[in-house]
């Protein structure tokens, strides 16, 4: 069934996000497309049409109120002609250097990996070290549920989240789910599961973020001095339905962050340093890139307070990359300020008040994907600076 719905009355700019957060209006959608008055989604819900209808237009109502659509405010542009226009996703499954388990779900081989660990080698090397009293941690893919709900994602980002559970500790139960998995002759999908008679409430979840983790372990600490910055790679994990078709969104990638806790000028004046560093950066490896005031894409009822509030007061910036092949950009970092909002949650304190934070994020596979749909494989055609650094790389990595 095709359901078409006008999109009179929601500016252009919105028209993406509408999209986006369309996908998970109903699990029957197989297809999603915008045309230029109206969007037209494929679907087989039970429901009818109707009630798809109906759900699209609660979207259009969210996403229009407030300001009327947001303008673009790029901040820096650096514009290159790249040599490669090709598909670079098909490319690379063609010569088994990725192997798509399915949309959004990778598994990386050479030079692909190699590649990856030359990024974030370079953002620790020539970004993160250049702050004073840098220090490292290592956080675990999991985060707890409790922790989570501390930095309001429960209510930002619902959609997003990947919960973990297990059989219950009851030996009946445990005995029960292995021969029903023995009689079907192995694990179905669409077998029936009752998730409450056989799990608990989940404890944990898949963490989507990196700096959550940060927080989490100076959670009732008074920090000493002007602050702190750490730098940390995890794996994060968000679910986004439909979208993962989309060049660049996964559900597992790796991203490398700074952070920055400590006193509002401290963070603010490393943030800006931050900018200047990532915008060198793009230069030196000549990379076809922009960087623009951004919002998060927030899917409650509340998005345009906050994706407003976001945007007037500068909060997040985003560096893109262009894919050539799609004539789009990706976001492949972030430079968020989060006031004190995470020092309040968490109760680090600076003194009296609560700490300040912000972060630099760097979406690892992003920056890869990016770099070879503008540039390909044939390191011949890539910029003098970035092949060479690359090969310096890879024999200290020998």
């Amino acid at each position: 069934m095709e359901c078409i719905v006008s999109l009179e009355g929601l500016a252009a700019s919105q028209h993406g996000q509408l999209k986006y957060a369309a996908s998970f209006i109903d699990e029957t959608i197989s297809d999603i497309q915008l045309d230029a008055d109206s969007i037209r989604i494929t679907h087989n819900s039970p429901k009818g049409g109707a009630a798809i209808e109906e759900r699209v237009r609660k979207l259009i109502a969210r996403f229009s109120q407030g300001d009327f659509g947001f303008k673009e405010n790029i901040l820096f542009e650096h514009r290159v002609d790249t040599p490669y226009e090709g598909d670079i996703i098909a490319e690379l499954a063609a010569k088994k250097i990725i192997k798509i388990l399915e949309p959004g779900l990778f598994i990386f081989r050479e030079p692909f990996s190699s590649l990856m660990r030359f990024f974030d080698y370079s953002f620790v090397t020539k970004i993160a070290s250049r702050f004073e009293g840098l220090t490292t941690e290592e956080y675990p893919a999991v985060i707890h549920a409790d922790t989570l709900n501390k930095t309001n994602h429960f209510t930002s980002f619902p959609e997003h989240i990947h919960f973990l559970t297990h059989l219950r500790e009851d030996l009946d139960i445990i005995e029960a789910f292995s021969q029903s998995i023995r009689d079907t002759g192995g694990w179905k999908q669409d077998a029936p599961l009752d998730l409450n008679a056989n799990m608990p409430k989940p404890k944990f979840t898949m963490n989507p973020s990196t700096c959550y983790h940060c927080y989490e372990g100076l959670q009732n600490e008074t920090l000493e001095g002007e602050g702190r910055v750490v730098t940390a790679i995890s794996k994060c994990h968000r679910f986004e339905s439909r979208n993962h078709t989309d060049f660049g969104r996964l559900l597992d990638f790796s991203m490398r962050e700074i952070i920055f806790v400590g006193k509002p000028d401290f963070v603010k004046e490393n943030r800006l340093r931050a900018i200047e560093y990532l915008k060198e950066l793009a230069v030196e490896w000549n990379v076809d890139s922009m960087l623009e005031i951004a919002n998060d894409p927030f899917f409650t009822n509340d998005f345009q307070v906050k994706a407003s509030f976001q945007r007037n007061q500068e909060m997040k910036y985003e560096l893109r990359l262009t894919i050539p092949h799609i004539k789009k950009s990706i976001a492949c970092s972030s430079v968020n300020f989060h006031s004190n909002t995470f020092g309040t949650a968490f109760q680090i304190s600076m003194g009296k008040r609560p700490a300040v934070t912000g972060c630099v994020g760097f979406g690892i596979e992003r920056w890869t994907f990016a770099f070879l749909a503008q540039y390909g494989l044939d390191e011949s055609s890539w910029p003098a600076a970035f092949r060479e650094q690359y090969a310096a790389w890879q024999q200290l990595s020998v």
